[in-house]
């Protein structure tokens, strides 16, 4: 859990990949303009698809651009690793929004604190890994964003099971403003971002590219950051200027794959 004032660009790229660009992709500009109608309309919106395709980066990225007419400090990401109860949740909110002195015991006081300091100002909530999130857990975000005292947007980021929990539920998913789904990169997509999003593919073959692609990019941001990063030490080691299938071989060797 953290303010997302406190998070670095470069903690956005997988591995905290040093040279890594945020790229300007459909779906990162698609998500730019979702945000900024979720926050003018002070409402929900749910951004999901499978690992590694680049949902939390974009989101993060995308809020920095609307910063301006933010306070970071009111800008609050929390995430959970594993699946987490409504008394997690209150009590992961209760820090994330600097609240001083012990948390109460009583989840109805608790409920009304978190109202009220939520009550204070417009705060942009992320809450992101929401797969693990149960009906229960998503039901007591609607209850928060449900008083009409509070004043808050909330995005919900997370995998395939986000997006089926909320469905489920007409009571949740009528109150998403907003539903974007994260899809793989095309092959037309890969040629084009991958250039773009480090410099050791600045001048590479974009066969060497479409190659890398088929055999371990399958268009997920998350395993491109991955093979970039193996790129980059095996040109120091073997001594090349760019990537090639001498390269990708010794990449894939360290990946588990091979050359076929």
């Amino acid at each position: 859990m953290s303010s997302w004032a406190g998070l670095e660009e470069r903690a956005d790229h997988y591995l905290q990949l040093a040279g890594a660009n945020i790229v300007a992709t459909e779906a990162l500009l698609t998500v730019r303009d979702n945000l900024a109608d979720v926050i003018e309309a002070r409402a929900m919106m749910c951004v999901h698809g499978d690992a590694g395709l680049g949902k939390t980066l974009s989101v993060n990225a995308s809020l920095r651009s609307l910063a301006p007419g933010l306070d970071p400090q009111d800008v609050c990401r929390v995430q959970f690793r594993s699946r987490p109860t409504p008394r997690y949740i209150r009590h992961t909110l209760f820090d994330v929004l600097g609240l001083a002195g012990p948390p109460p015991s009583r989840p109805t006081e608790f409920d009304t604190l978190l109202k009220t300091v939520l009550a204070e100002r417009f705060r942009m909530l992320v809450c992101d890994e929401a797969q693990w999130l149960s009906r229960e857990c998503f039901e007591f975000w609607r209850h928060l964003w449900d008083d009409p005292g509070t004043d808050f947007a909330l995005v919900f980021v997370g995998g395939g099971d986000c997006y089926r929990v909320l469905r489920r539920e007409p009571m949740l998913s009528s109150r998403v403003y907003l539903w974007q789904e994260f899809r793989r990169l095309t092959r037309e997509q890969v040629l084009q971002v991958v250039p773009a999003f480090h410099p050791v593919w600045a001048a590479a073959d974009p066969n060497v590219i479409a190659f890398a692609d088929a055999h371990a990019g399958h268009g997920n941001f998350r395993a491109w950051a991955k093979i970039t990063a193996h790129v980059a030490t095996g040109l120091a080691r073997l001594g090349r200027a760019t990537p090639d299938e001498d390269v990708l071989g010794w990449v894939f060797s360290r990946l588990g794959g091979h050359l076929t």
